[in-house]
């Protein structure tokens, strides 16, 4: 089950079937769109002619995230007037197309979800597979519920223990989803790469991205950077927003720059770059320290509330730097390229093996197994 509130879910959900094709397991894997179960009763679509995540996407790509916490609380207090309908849907979808497990990487709608699946299939089993780094409670990805819980990190195994979820439904994988693109990937000339798309060979490279959809705090960063005596050049990455690509490259720029829109080639574009600049997603967030970049990020009033662990996180093991706003970048730079703290953020994310993607398909697995 998944959706498309933000990029991360689909990606999540397409990635974690590949794997599970890879892995030669004998299972059919339906990938199915939670939005096209729960349409006919989504209030926002009917009052406003948009969807629900359409709504958060549109968020996203204007940057219109002051006071997100709110609005969060607000749609969460909407689905749970809607539950009653939305498990009757639910129900109805399965009793059509019934499943001996359900995997969810969607939040806030896993009580439905599991009520609708027991009520069509009871006694299968229902697991949802957290797709950011810690739960932001109460009830974003966790529901008191009898189900299994699939944990990128050891906050939120705890969090799941305080909810009351007994231990041996509780799996603790080695980080966030990632796509197997990320994995097994071919050594380049990195230098070669770098001349090819008109970057200098061994400047400090900053790879700078924010989800799917961009963002035009892109713009400050360039600017900021560009203005300041910075020996640096950068990857931008606009993902589907076009204006915004076309924005960065028409932006005259003293140092070099590369600029992109959405691509399937991110891996190769990290592998360009020594550090990372972007949100605190945890998809993103997690693609750059597994391929050795230490990330510079933002938490404050602006930031995602479920986001925000992720930038803890991130100061906690020493993989890179939080500013309160961007407009610091360039000096968070400057001290990132100072003596040798980039060399040693770099050898901490070494120390990282983020192998989740090929771990779950295991434990799913031992779950259908159990009596």
């Amino acid at each position: 089950m998944f959706f498309d509130a933000g990029g991360g879910h689909r990606a999540a959900a397409t990635a974690l079937k590949l794997a599970i094709e890879r892995q030669g397991l004998p299972w059919t894997v339906r990938m199915v769109h939670l939005q096209d179960i729960l349409d006919q009763i989504d209030v926002f679509k009917k009052v406003l002619r948009i969807d629900l995540q359409e709504i958060y996407n549109q968020m996203l790509k204007r940057g219109w995230t002051l006071g997100s916490t709110t609005g969060l609380r607000f749609m969460q207090q909407v689905i749970r007037l809607l539950h009653a309908g939305q498990v009757k849907l639910l129900a109805e979808h399965w009793r059509r197309q019934p499943a001996d497990m359900v995997v969810s990487l969607v939040p806030n709608f896993n009580r439905a979800m599991y009520e609708g699946f027991a009520r069509a299939c009871p006694g299968r089993p229902y697991v949802t597979v957290l797709t950011d780094i810690a739960d932001y409670p109460p009830r974003f990805w966790m529901e008191p519920q009898q189900q299994w819980v699939v944990c990128g990190s050891a906050k939120a195994v705890e969090q799941a223990a305080a909810m009351g979820y007994p231990a041996e439904r509780v799996s603790r994988v080695s980080g966030m989803i990632l796509h197997p693109r990320f994995y097994g990937l071919p050594q380049v000339d990195r230098a070669a790469r770098r001349r090819e798309l008109g970057l200098d060979a061994e400047t400090p490279t900053a790879v700078v991205l924010f989800g799917g959809f961009g963002s035009k705090a892109m713009l400050g960063i360039l600017k900021r950077l560009d203005a300041s005596a910075l020996n640096m050049q950068a990857i931008l990455i606009a993902g589907r927003n076009g204006r915004l690509r076309e924005r960065l490259e028409a932006m005259p720029t003293r140092m070099k720059k590369h600029v992109v829109g959405f691509t399937n080639e991110v891996p190769s574009y990290m592998l360009m770059a020594d550090f990372f600049i972007g949100k605190p997603g945890p998809g993103s967030l997690s693609e750059a320290i597994h391929l050795g970049l230490p990330a510079i990020t933002v938490s404050n009033s602006w930031t995602l509330p479920q986001e925000r662990y992720n930038a803890e996180w991130l100061t906690a093991n020493g993989l890179g730097m939080v500013l309160d706003s961007f407009d610091g970048i360039d000096g968070a730079v400057s001290r990132m390229l100072a003596g040798t703290t980039l060399a040693e953020m770099r050898a901490r994310t070494a120390k990282l093996e983020n192998r989740a993607v090929w771990e779950i398909p295991e434990i799913l697995g031992r779950i259908l197994d159990t009596p």
